[in-house]
């Protein structure tokens, strides 16, 4: 009885000696499929940063060009506004120039233009 009884206790002994080999061994087996998932997602993770710090890089010389796009574009307005100003007091001046000419022309005669003044005509 002491055999039977020693002869099980040691089959215990084995089961319970191989239960934790394996459950130590399951436990080793998903320590590294979780490190494996874990260099993975960095991985990833490190290449849409990558991925994104290029995308945001293109986007700031996109954004510099088209703001430098749009400030030769206000220039070239300024520029263009300018050259209609100095037009506009060029012909400004002209047009004083004649209506000066006409008065002295009109003080010589001596009479006043009747198309702007039809009430004041001799």
């Amino acid at each position: 009885m002491l055999c039977l009884r020693f002869e099980s206790e040691k089959r215990l002994a084995l089961i319970r000696a191989w239960e934790e080999s394996e459950k130590t061994k399951a436990e080793n087996r998903a320590y590294k499929r979780h490190n494996a998932v874990v260099l993975w997602e960095n991985s990833k993770k490190a290449s849409a940063e990558a991925h994104l710090k290029r995308i945001e890089e293109k986007l700031d010389r996109n954004k510099a060009k088209c703001v430098e796009k749009m400030q030769n574009k206000v220039a070239e307005i300024h520029r263009t506004a300018e050259e209609k100003r100095a037009m506009i007091e060029a012909y400004k001046g002209e047009e004083f120039l004649e209506i000066e000419e006409k008065a002295a022309k009109f003080r010589t005669r001596g009479y006043s233009p009747k198309k702007y003044l039809p009430c004041f005509g001799s």
